[in-house]
């Protein structure tokens, strides 16, 4: 594999000294260590996975790390989070995790970004590395960290935990999948726990997060074969790794630009989305008999696969996805030109959630009398058959 970074000129004796052990490595050795002394790395939490991430990488030699996170350090994190200590509650965990790795090895640069990464900074924060790895506890910025990095053209290493189960895996887009190819839609609202819900084992982050900073090592240095079209899982109740194959899904839309809302588009509803009108499908029947056709516009929000499996006769499909990408009503989803002549709009997903999201980002748009429907197709079949 070619190295991501070309090499440094040269280590100090100092250097030397601390890498003493890489440098004797067979298949290492000076060369890797030059290319992560010019390595630039981001990583996104500094919590549980950062906290095994960032000090072996800062350990490693690695020249300069990033790190983003707008949390400060509470007492339920010391479990696992072990970058962070009883002195540090309540400081910023970039500044908690900055101090440790100084501590560690001064030759490191440490830039902070104590800042929420969202769809306005992400592609400039990224934008000044070489590789980034995704330590996120939320669904809403993997998804941004890989459309970010597919937009770049960086890898990203990505890993999650949850009470016994970790996973790991590298995307890179036009090298292997990216994070959408094997999770092209978030789950609904709900269906998967938090850990602050659910719970983790606190040794799973670091049994994760030094595989993940291997890979990040892996593609700095190319030394090695990185985990590009493979996702490990591990079981540590059994002790048991499972190495799945994973690949570019052709039927995904490949990313051209970011969301502009990713909470909404994983069904975090905001205040806004909370207070959209909704109507029932009682109502929406009788608003659909009573106008004339074409004056009340049914929209489906959800995916191509869960339309293919049945839809409301009359509805017009647009993927959550999709509609959010429209900056104004003139560049929405062709199946939705002409939706400012409509009387009334309807729309309507599974849980709800999606389109609320979308009924929220239509209003912001511009388009008056938007509802969601209170209910699904299922909901609509029982109406139909009564």
């Amino acid at each position: 594999m070619i190295p991501l970074v070309a090499p440094a000129l040269t280590l100090s004796p100092q250097e030397q000294a601390r890498y003493a052990r890489h440098l004797e490595l067979q298949g290492f050795g000076m060369q890797a260590q030059l290319c992560l002394k010019n390595a630039r790395i981001l990583v996104v939490g500094a919590g549980g996975l950062g906290s095994a991430i960032v000090p072996y990488l800062a350990a490693a030699g690695v020249g300069t790390l990033g790190i983003v996170d707008d949390d400060v350090v509470d007492l339920s994190n010391l479990q696992r989070q072990i970058m962070h200590r009883e002195a540090d509650i309540g400081l910023a965990k970039t500044a908690s995790a900055r101090r440790h790795v100084l501590a560690l090895n001064p030759h490191v640069e440490v830039i902070e970004h104590a800042i929420r990464l969202t769809a306005t900074n992400a592609l400039e924060i990224l934008s000044h590395y070489d590789v980034v790895l995704d330590g996120a506890d939320n669904f809403a910025t993997r998804y941004l960290v890989s459309d970010a990095a597919a937009l770049l053209g960086m890898p990203c290493v990505w890993g999650s935990i949850l009470q016994f189960e970790g996973q790991v895996s590298v995307f890179w887009r036009g090298h292997g999948p990216t994070y959408r190819d094997v999770f092209p839609e978030p789950p609904e609202p709900g269906e998967v726990p938090s850990c602050a819900q659910a719970g983790v084992l606190g040794v799973l982050p670091g049994q994760i997060g030094v595989l993940m900073a291997a890979e990040a090592i892996k593609l700095v240095t190319g030394v090695g074969e990185p985990l590009l079209g493979r996702m490990l899982v591990f079981d540590a109740l059994r002790t048991q790794w499972r190495d799945m194959r994973v690949q570019a899904d052709p039927s995904v839309p490949a990313v051209t630009a970011l969301l502009p809302d990713y909470p909404a588009f994983c069904g975090v509803a905001t205040d806004r989305e909370a207070a959209m009108p909704r109507l029932s499908v009682h109502a929406l029947h009788t608003a659909m008999a009573e106008h004339v056709s074409g004056q009340v516009w049914l929209v489906d929000v959800r995916e191509s696969s869960e339309w293919n499996l049945g839809a409301i006769d009359g509805a017009r499909h647009a993927p959550l996805a999709t509609l959010l990408q429209a900056v104004s009503l003139a560049t929405l989803p062709s199946a939705l030109l002409g939706i400012e002549d409509a009387s009334q709009v309807v729309l309507y997903c599974q849980s709800g959630q999606r389109a609320a999201a979308a009924a929220a980002h239509l209003a912001e748009l511009g388009l008056e009398r938007v509802s969601v429907l209170d209910g699904n197709v299922a909901t609509w079949r029982v109406l139909m058959a009564q």
